[in-house]
């Protein structure tokens, strides 16, 4: 198969999707693979050690999706991308289809096949592919809201951990999955007061057995929330439904209530955001002020740690790129939770959770690949 390596052209993502070691792999199974220029200098790996790993640099986004069977990215294609896909192609990458209904209109319209790093499954029922970048943004989550705190940035001028003497933050986690978990063990090493909130008692109990005695796992609701946002200095919105968008956990009425100063952090943005006053931001221009309430909402996090971050997201996404790659996208049948990563064929949606987020039609994927023989 012929596998395209793009160029990231979100504002501030300096991300890639594959590694040369990522290549070398790809090469070794008999596949070709083209790398737009300048892919990697972001994450720092330069065109010569793609080339040395056996890609061919190609100039322009075009050249690459007009040669490429697969096309990969880290995030979801942009408009500039739209007219450049090919029918029958697969777009493999982040699309959080759920959160953007341009998108979603636009992609059924190219006739391709978009393949989301973000719905596959493991046997466990768990996001193997999400799951890293979920670890990076809830590390920085509190990295960042912890910055934001400072006066410096109209926070209220606290330190997460304070000092001999002074009170510590209040750090407040909705969610107890992958992101929750990370933010709160770095806002309890930080030495912060930090509740994690989840509706699963399960998760809590397991919260309970390996956070540290400065971290409160409750079961969460709506009242409990309302209540608690009032005394927090910093909230990390850490909520997930996969493919599906992010119900609002925090409402407008609530801000007023919250402490001016204090700090958001919605890592759900890319799931359309977990606070009702969220709006997507960027690296470059990053918070804005609600009510007094400084929201950080950046929809690229892991952008931010390129290095880091397309490393980890190499290790995960190659096995299931050679997957594709060796056998087709049919295949996908053969493994239940891969096949959940595909979100839609050609002009039908059959991922439910995008179909029910737009009121849209919703195919089965075995009728639809039945259908296409």
């Amino acid at each position: 198969m012929i596998i395209g390596i793009l160029k990231e052209i979100k504002p501030q993502e300096n991300r890639v999707c594959m590694t040369p070691a990522g290549v070398d792999q790809m090469k070794a199974g008999g596949h070709t693979v083209y790398v737009e220029k300048n892919a990697g200098k972001g994450s720092g790996f330069d065109d010569i050690l793609y080339t040395e790993a056996g890609a061919v640099i190609l100039d322009t986004p075009q050249e690459i999706y007009d040669i490429a069977d697969m096309v990969m990215h880290v995030k979801e294609p942009q408009p500039s991308e739209y007219g450049l896909i090919k029918k029958d192609q697969i777009v493999f990458t982040y699309l959080h289809l759920a959160a953007e209904r341009e998108l979603t209109d636009a992609l059924l319209k190219t006739g391709s096949i978009g393949i989301a790093y973000e719905t596959i499954e493991d046997k466990k029922g768990g996001l193997p592919l999400l799951a890293p970048m979920s670890e990076v943004a809830g590390r920085l989550a509190t990295q960042q809201g912890a910055k934001y705190l400072e006066r410096t940035f109209g926070g209220r001028g606290l330190l997460l951990g304070g000092v001999t003497g002074t009170p510590s933050a209040n750090v407040l986690v909705i969610g107890g999955g992958v992101v929750g978990i990370h933010a709160a063990q770095v806002a309890c090493g930080m030495g912060a007061n930090v509740t994690i909130l989840d509706m699963n008692i399960d998760r809590l109990r397991y919260l309970s057995e390996i956070m540290p005695a400065n971290c409160t796992a409750l079961m969460s609701s709506p009242a409990l929330i309302r209540e608690l946002v009032q005394t927090a200095d910093m909230v990390v919105g850490a909520v997930l439904v996969a493919g599906a968008k992010t119900p609002r956990l925090i409402t407008r009425d609530m801000l007023p209530t919250m402490k001016k100063g204090s700090v958001i952090v919605d890592v759900a943005i890319d799931q359309g955001g977990c606070f009702e006053t969220s709006k997507p931001t960027t690296h470059g221009d990053p918070i804005y002020e609600v009510d007094g309430v400084i929201h950080y909402c950046v929809a690229n996090m892991p952008g931010a740690v390129p290095l880091t971050s397309t490393i980890a997201l190499t290790n995960v996404t190659l096995p299931y790129a050679l997957k594709l790659a060796n056998n087709g996208w049919k295949s996908v049948l053969d493994d239940p939770g891969f096949a959940k990563g595909v979100n839609y064929v050609g002009d039908r949606l059959v991922c439910r959770p995008v179909a029910d987020a737009f009121d849209l039609p919703y195919t089965d994927l075995k009728e639809v690949i039945r259908s296409v023989g």
